[in-house]
């Protein structure tokens, strides 16, 4: 059986040391998908949601989510992000979201950059739900991971 990487030699939980690790640049992108209806991307794009414009809060709460993930995910190491960024697009069933991390340093952003997208489509749902009552949040996952000993591209 492999170590498992957030365990100690007696078996208690232990955040993992990067410290002989290597810094390199390291970049992480996100997505999720929010399915609303017509009539809520039409409210969206004629501007007369109650809450204000869902979309470029939904980017600055994503933003300030990735610069916050080590507080929100047990054992996270904490990242100097170089770069962090969330865009909406409308499309045709609702809002695609990605979200990017990046950071030179000894571990990966991957969790920064599904911490910034996931929150970013919590923050839609919590404009838009004066608006309709059942909207859907899916698709969340990493879309491409660089960096470090291996890349991920998921597509």
């Amino acid at each position: 059986m492999t170590k498992l990487s957030h365990y100690d030699e007696e078996g208690r939980i232990s955040m993992v040391d990067i410290s002989q690790k290597d810094v390199t640049v390291r970049r992480a992108v996100a997505a999720a998908k929010v399915h609303v209806n017509a009539e809520t991307l039409k409210a969206i794009g004629e501007k007369r949601t109650p809450k204000g414009d869902p979309l470029e809060i939904a980017r600055i709460a994503g933003i300030m989510a990735a610069k916050r993930t080590s507080e929100l995910i047990p054992l996270c190491h904490q990242i100097a992000l170089s770069k962090a960024d969330v865009t909406a697009v409308i499309v045709e069933d609702g809002i695609e979201l990605t979200a990017e991390a990046v950071t030179s340093g000894k571990t990966g952003v991957e969790m920064e950059a599904l911490t910034a997208v996931s929150v970013a489509a919590l923050t839609i749902y919590d404009m838009l739900k004066a608006v309709q009552r059942d909207i859907v949040i899916t698709d969340i996952r990493l879309v491409e991971k660089t960096g470090g000993k291996s890349d991920i591209r998921a597509d």
